[in-house]
């Protein structure tokens, strides 16, 4: 079996491909949004990473069950149900509106109702509505193939660094407006009133709900046109005062005071020697300069066994114990 590497990620020359990404993940995950209860913090609209790309998981249908992965190495789209029927759209170039209209068809072949949504895009400058973005967009099969294969890598090491935190704790999971993969911890402690920026087309409410409690959270995200590489993000919320200033590894990662995160490059962890250790360094040394400066009670939130035969790794383990 050929090794998986972490694959180069250049935003210039990917981004159109990534600016189709970005809109097909929206219309599917804006149904996602109809089919399911509220979650706090708006965990239910996410989408999650599998071996080959994105997908729902299980969203109700009356008394059956659907789901709709986005497979980045076949290049196809699959609608299945809990019958067993499937229904695929290839991915190739086209327009989000033909995307549109082809998965709610696929939908409707397969006897599921579409759910009424808002067929506008999020957290994006101009917000043209799915069926009037009509203009053929570029999808490059490698591309998005080494899209999906850094997001699993990602995965898999968020996945990891997740599993050492015993407190109130998101899924790694995908948000479709920001186009980012994250996870939060959380001190159990309620946060301050948000008084932070609203992204385009998103009711504050979301924002105010997202952030009422204390957490530290981490991600991973391509880049856009203002910031033309793909990163990896630590931050708190609320800040610590002093949190700018902590030192934390390695040493290609640091604080960014306009976006108020730590910030440490994909390429540096792609390019690294060991990739996996290199971010989970990162996310790591973040976390504790956070957890530390902002009081958490990290004896109680990290500290434990699973079970009698699984220890805490000792890489999960805090210095000294």
């Amino acid at each position: 079996m050929t090794r998986l590497v972490w694959p180069d990620l250049p935003y210039a020359v990917w981004k159109d491909t990534y600016e189709t990404l970005h809109m097909w993940t929206q219309i599917v995950g804006k149904i996602r949004l109809a089919r399911m209860p509220w979650l706090n913090h708006t965990w239910q609209v996410t989408l999650y990473p599998t071996a080959t790309g994105l997908a729902t998981g299980r969203m109700p249908y009356g008394d059956e069950a659907f789901e709709i992965d986005f497979d980045f190495v076949a290049h196809e789209l699959n609608v299945r149900t809990s019958r067993g029927d499937r229904g695929t759209i290839q991915l190739v170039p086209m327009s989000v509106a033909q995307f549109y209209r082809d998965l709610l068809d696929a939908m409707g072949d397969l006897g599921i109702t579409a759910p009424q949504i808002v067929p506008v895009p999020v957290e994006v400058a101009v917000a043209v509505p799915f069926l009037e973005d009509v203009q053929v967009r570029p999808y490059d099969r490698e591309q998005a193939r080494s899209f999906a294969h850094a997001l699993l890598k990602t995965h898999l090491v968020f996945e990891r660094f997740r599993a050492g935190f015993l407190g109130k704790a998101s899924p790694v999971q995908f948000f479709w407006g920001g186009f980012d993969l994250a996870s939060a911890r959380f001190s159990g402690r309620r946060g301050p009133a948000y008084a932070g920026g609203v992204p385009p087309h998103v009711n504050a409410h979301v924002m105010h709900e997202a952030y009422s409690h204390e957490l530290i959270a981490a991600g991973f995200w391509p880049g856009n046109a203002d910031v033309s590489r793909a990163e990896y993000y630590s931050y708190a919320m609320p800040a610590p005062k002093d949190l700018p200033s902590a030192k934390v590894r390695p040493a290609a990662g640091g604080w960014l005071a306009d976006r108020g995160e730590f910030v440490l490059p994909y390429e540096a962890v792609r390019t690294s020697a060991d990739p996996e250790a290199t971010l989970l360094e990162f996310l790591e040394s973040t976390y504790a300069a956070a957890a530390d400066l902002g009081h958490w009670d990290r004896d109680l939130l990290e500290e434990g066994v699973r079970c009698d035969c699984d220890p805490v790794p000792p890489a999960m383990r805090r210095p000294g114990k």
